[in-house]
């Protein structure tokens, strides 16, 4: 179901001091979208399989800062070295872009190929025709310019005017061409959108909005399901679940994927707790639960998890999140920080992880929520937790570790 985006009733319910925002799951999704149920990993595994640069990350143990935080156990699933790309967005957009590109040659060719075929001579020559464009902040540009790149296609990237020359330069050094947009992400989007309507090219967008094509946004979403195939092969064998997972979330993409994936996969169970984590100054999910519909907010002042500054969540999304999230909670600027400083040192002989701050933020939403309400949150000695390291470093010039 296509749901209406409604503006936020003010601007400054946007920057108020938000508390933990805790409900009862539903029953439920009553019917889970066919990228979240059992076999949706499948076909990205295989297909990203076919890479020269794939394979699973680490799923890895803080015991000390667990320890430190007065919870039983910490895993973190480290997406910094995902694919040399350093995000798990280099699964979404790479899968979409391939998945796209085989369907198109199926079409030209009207035969079914097989992942391996993309590499010959002449369906390379086939794809040099092909042009993909997306919005980004970084990340998701970076995923879908080296898919390209492998292939022999041409890619485009939009970048809003808060994207960083240090991000922009990322994307370009793996070909693609980039175009500045004024505005912020959700200007950007239109315009990659509007461009490869004009153009004749493959639009490879991360979010979906009122009336638009989902098509290729699903497969995206789609691709971020190999994370919890990689989850269950690593924890196979280990008798106690989790029941504690903090997903950061800009429109709620890889949110949507862990829960919907993860229920589906029987990696959670019903007393699980899963929880949203945004940055304070850009909380599109926590406000349009409270509102009890998508909204989008207004621009409000930059953050330094630029990869969640997103203003409205992706409708393609929002129903899974609205069914299956039982928190939300947001992080400050400066809690971040910390949190990328914690993991950067390692606590005690942990393993040090040089993390980003929106890669950071599940951390910085769990340490909140100890300091908080341990008590009413099941924050004790038989928690376990799963986080998600999403993303290395992007600005090295700011980057919270460095300081």
């Amino acid at each position: 179901m296509v749901l209406p985006l409604k503006p936020a009733e003010t601007p400054t319910e946007t920057l108020a001091n938000r508390p933990v925002l805790l409900r009862d799951r539903s029953s439920g999704l009553k019917q889970a979208p066919w990228w979240c149920d059992r076999n949706a990993g499948d076909e990205p595994l295989r297909l990203l399989q076919a890479c020269p640069r794939y394979a699973p990350t680490d799923l890895i143990s803080l015991p000390r800062t667990a320890e430190r935080l007065g919870v039983g156990e910490i895993w973190i699933k480290d997406e910094t070295q995902r694919l040399g790309i350093g995000s798990f967005k280099g699964l979404g957009g790479a899968y979409a872009v391939l998945k796209l590109a085989m369907q198109h040659v199926e079409r030209r060719t009207g035969r079914a190929i097989l992942p391996a075929a993309l590499m010959e001579p002449g369906v390379r020559a086939m794809l040099s025709e092909l042009t993909f464009s997306c919005a980004s902040d970084g990340n998701h540009g970076r995923s879908v310019s080296a898919a390209a790149r492998l292939i022999g296609a041409r890619a485009v990237v939009y970048l809003h005017a808060g994207v960083s020359d240090e991000r922009a330069a990322h994307i370009s050094r793996l070909g693609a061409a980039t175009v500045r947009v004024t505005g912020d992400y959700h200007n950007s989007v239109e315009a990659a959108a509007k461009a490869a309507s004009q153009d004749g090219w493959i639009a490879v967008p991360d979010t979906v909005g009122p009336g638009e094509d989902d098509t290729a946004c699903t497969l995206v979403v789609q691709g971020y399901a190999i994370l919890i195939e990689e989850i269950v092969a690593a924890t196979r064998g280990q008798s106690k679940p989790f029941t504690h997972v903090l997903v950061q979330a800009g429109v709620g993409g890889l949110a949507a994927s862990v829960f919907g994936h993860g229920w589906a996969r029987g990696l959670f169970g019903r007393d699980t707790h899963l929880w949203i984590v945004e940055p304070e100054r850009s909380a599109c999910l926590y406000e349009s639960t409270r509102a009890e519909r998508p909204i989008r907010l207004p621009p409000g002042p930059a953050t330094n998890m630029a990869m969640l500054e997103c203003q409205s969540p992706s409708l393609l999304v929002w129903p899974v999140i609205d069914a299956l999230a039982t928190g939300f909670l947001t992080v400050t600027d400066e809690q971040a920080s910390d949190a990328v400083r914690l993991l950067n040192a390692g606590v005690s002989g942990d393993a040090p992880l040089r993390v980003g701050e929106s890669g950071a933020a599940g951390l910085a939403g769990l340490i909140r929520a100890a300091d908080d309400r341990r008590d009413q949150l099941g924050l004790d000695q038989s928690a376990k937790v799963l986080l998600f390291a999403t993303e290395g470093p992007t600005d090295l010039s700011v980057w919270s570790g460095s300081r």
